[in-house]
């Protein structure tokens, strides 16, 4: 799942990954849940609430853990699960160091045509979700241009092949209509 921040790439993700055979994996629920005791948890608030992205190593490193955790206790099995990935890679030099475990056969381009859409969206899940990342306009508006310069043009290293646009201002059950049908055709 790819797309700017309030994109509804999350949402989507979740659901699929509900059904027998996906499993998603939200690399930023991850980041959230890690405590702020620990140092990466510091890391992660540190960068997060400034609209910034915590360094590639250390995001690679913790999908890498996180992801064998899982195996190791039998929630995900990569031989018969397809991995539903949310919030990773992103920007172009994850993508690459995920490619060494990883075998990315498409990604579902999560896209509104209306900015505000976005920004609505996020200050709805900054309340619903204590999302505090989410809840200043300052903080929105440089996550989203973070997204611009630097994880949108992940969209070019994967390629128009594997890349599949899904338009999400329609209602969640329109756009997830949308997804199911790019996951039955793939």
């Amino acid at each position: 799942m790819f797309g700017a921040p309030g994109s509804g790439k999350g949402t989507h993700g979740k659901i699929l990954g509900a059904i027998p055979g996906f499993y998603h994996c939200s690399c930023g629920d991850v980041f959230r849940g890690l405590s702020p005791d620990e140092p990466l948890g510091r890391v992660f608030v540190e960068y997060s609430s400034r609209g910034k992205l915590v360094p590639d190593e250390l995001t690679i490193e913790l999908w890498k853990k996180h992801t064998h955790a899982l195996t190791v206790a039998g929630r995900l099995d990569p031989k018969r699960n397809t991995l539903v990935l949310d919030g990773i890679p992103r920007n172009v030099h994850q993508a690459q160091m995920l490619d060494k475990f990883l075998n990315v056969t498409a990604v579902f381009y999560m896209c509104s045509a209306n900015f505000e859409n976005l920004v609505k969206r996020l200050q709805r899940r900054a309340l619903k979700d204590n999302r505090l990342d989410d809840a200043n306009l300052d903080v929105i508006r440089a996550r989203l241009k973070t997204y611009e310069q630097e994880t949108k043009p992940v969209l070019n290293y994967y390629g128009k092949k594997i890349v599949h646009r899904i338009n999400t201002d329609g209602t969640p059950t329109e756009t997830f209509a949308k997804v199911m049908r790019l996951v039955v055709k793939l």
